[in-house]
């Protein structure tokens, strides 16, 4: 049989040549991080940029109160106007004293924000050292922080500002007041940071670091702190609305700062025994308090959405 009919016929297919197409990359392109992609996500939300008006408003009536109101809020008070409507130059009218509310309200913004700045101040900062020693060194050290914050937080903050204040009836201060609020309102904070360090050093950088021979205390100020201070900044934000509801619940109780300062609080204790005659002289600082508070808190809430990355891939 000749060798050609033993040889079978091979067949081979036609190969097409594909294109293939490949994104490409921009290079100069600034690298993604935690807080750029939080402020892409957080600025595109309106409820961000109303909160945020509320935020400087206030702030700004805090620093320059007379950019808002030329009458001075305790030196011009006739019992003439007592409980008096709007008149020119008084928008709001005047409280049963015959001061004008609306530079009262401009005042008391200056003492609700610097308490509640410095309470949420000393309250941040206490609960971050105990929540970070306690989750980064572990064994009895997180043992004995971890009893002493279930125990302050277990006592009410507001109940201990008030004997607080009490023992200290005769030096009533801003920092007093401040130290009354955030020296018992640290133990949620402390919760906080303690989880984010237990969590952060399992991270590979934090075990690099130790093995470059830096101390542990270093590398936890260093490396772990920085890394975990996104859910402080949201607690903080959180903290501060609180803090400023609690020196006006205070105040209003009457175990605040002294009946000489401007507080919204206090107007509202002191307009409770005309709310028949002239309601508006306690409406009108609820309403300041209410939307000031609640422009902390909710500008709070859209940090902490806009930082936690499963949050904004479930809108």
């Amino acid at each position: 049989m000749p060798s050609d009919q033993l040889s079978p016929n091979h067949y081979v297919a036609p190969v097409k040549s594909a294109e293939v197409t490949v994104d490409a990359v921009r290079v100069d392109a600034k690298p993604s991080s935690l807080w750029r992609d939080a402020w892409t996500d957080i600025r595109r939300r309106p409820t961000f940029w109303v909160t945020s008006v509320v935020v400087v408003v206030v702030v700004l009536m805090a620093i320059f109160p007379t950019l808002f109101t030329q009458v001075p809020p305790d030196r011009e008070c006739f019992l003439s106007n007592s409980n008096g409507g709007p008149a020119p130059g008084h928008p709001l009218g005047f409280t049963f004293q015959g001061c004008d509310i609306w530079s009262r309200l401009v005042w008391g913004a200056r003492t609700s924000l610097v308490v509640g700045l410095l309470a949420t101040l000393i309250g941040t900062v206490i609960g971050t050292v105990m929540g970070a020693l306690a989750g980064f060194y572990g064994g009895w050290l997180d043992s004995i922080l971890s009893r002493i914050g279930d125990i302050f937080f277990a006592i009410p903050y507001i109940l201990a500002a008030i004997v607080v204040m009490s023992v200290f009836s005769q030096n009533r201060t801003p920092l007093v007041l401040a130290f009354a609020i955030g020296g018992f309102a640290w133990a949620s904070t402390a919760r906080v940071v303690r989880a984010e360090v237990l969590r952060v050093r399992q991270a590979d950088f934090v075990m690099a670091s130790r093995a470059l021979g830096l101390s542990r205390f270093r590398t936890l100020v260093s490396h772990v702190l920085p890394n975990a201070f996104a859910p402080v900044l949201v607690i903080a934000t959180i903290t501060l609305g609180a803090a400023i509801s609690a020196e006006a619940t205070l105040s209003f109780l009457g175990v605040g700062l002294g009946s000489d300062t401007m507080s919204w609080g206090l107007d509202i204790s002191q307009a409770q025994s005309s709310l028949r005659v002239a309601p508006m002289a306690l409406i009108y600082p609820s309403i300041a308090l209410t939307v000031t508070i609640l422009a902390f808190i909710i500008l709070g809430e859209l940090l902490r959405d806009a930082l936690d990355p499963k949050a904004r891939a479930r809108r």
